[in-house]
C-alpha cells in the first residue's frame, strides 16, 4: 500500500527461453501486460525503461513471481506443441481504442491453426476497408504470442509484416500447422 492507501501497481518480469528466441515476459497484478521478442540484454533494458514510463513504476526482474509462473508455464507448452490457446489473464493497459479492439477480436476470434487477412479482421470490427489501420494495431500489440498477431495474414497469400521480423512469423505460423516447416 502506498501513503494514499491504494495499491502500489506491481511490475514483474522475467526472460524466457523459447524456439523463437528469449522473450520477455512482465505482468502486473491484474494479468499478463507485455511480451518482448529478442529479448537480448539491450533490448530487456529498453523493454524495461518503456514500462516504467508508461506505468508509472519500476519494474522488477523476478522469474519466480506467481504474476509470471501460469504464463511461462502456458508458454512452454504452446511451444511444445502441447498446448493451442492460452488462459491467461491479460493486462491491456497498454492499449486502447481501435487497436486494442482489433487486438480483443483477435484473441477471441482467430484460433490456432487458422490466419485471418488484415481487411478480413477490419470487418469483424466494423471497419471494412481499415486493412492498413489492422496493420497498425498488429505492429502495436504489447503482447504477441499470446494474442497472436502471426495469424494475420495479407489477402493475397502474403505473410506480411511482423515486429517479430517475418522468420519468426514463419516459425510460428509452421508450429501451428498453417505453414510447412522451413527446410533449414
Amino acid at each position: 500500500m502506498d501513503s494514499h492507501g491504494q495499491d502500489e501497481q506491481r511490475v514483474v518480469w522475467a526472460v524466457v527461453g523459447t524456439d523463437i528466441g528469449p522473450l520477455m515476459l512482465a505482468a502486473t497484478r491484474d494479468g499478463l501486460v507485455n511480451v518482448v521478442f529478442h529479448a537480448t540484454d539491450a533490448v530487456r533494458d529498453r523493454a524495461v525503461e518503456r514500462l516504467a514510463d508508461r506505468l508509472g513504476c519500476t519494474p522488477a526482474e523476478d522469474p519466480d513471481s506467481p504474476l509470471l509462473a501460469k504464463a511461462i508455464c502456458q508458454l512452454r507448452a504452446y511451444f511444445a506443441g502441447e498446448r493451442h490457446d492460452f488462459d491467461l489473464p491479460l493486462d491491456w493497459s497498454l492499449i486502447s481504442g481501435f487497436n486494442r479492439q482489433v487486438l480483443r477480436e483477435l484473441a477471441a476470434g482467430v484460433p490456432y491453426g487458422t490466419v485471418v487477412g488484415y481487411g478480413d479482421l477490419a470487418g469483424r470490427v466494423g471497419q471494412p476497408g481499415g486493412a492498413q489501420a489492422v496493420g497498425a494495431a498488429m505492429g502495436a500489440n504489447p503482447l504477441p504470442v499470446v494474442v497472436p498477431c502471426h495469424r494475420v495474414v495479407e489477402s493475397d497469400g502474403g505473410i506480411g509484416g511482423f515486429g517479430g521480423g517475418l522468420e519468426t512469423k514463419r516459425r510460428l505460423l509452421a508450429l501451428e500447422g498453417v505453414l510447412p516447416e522451413p527446410l533449414f
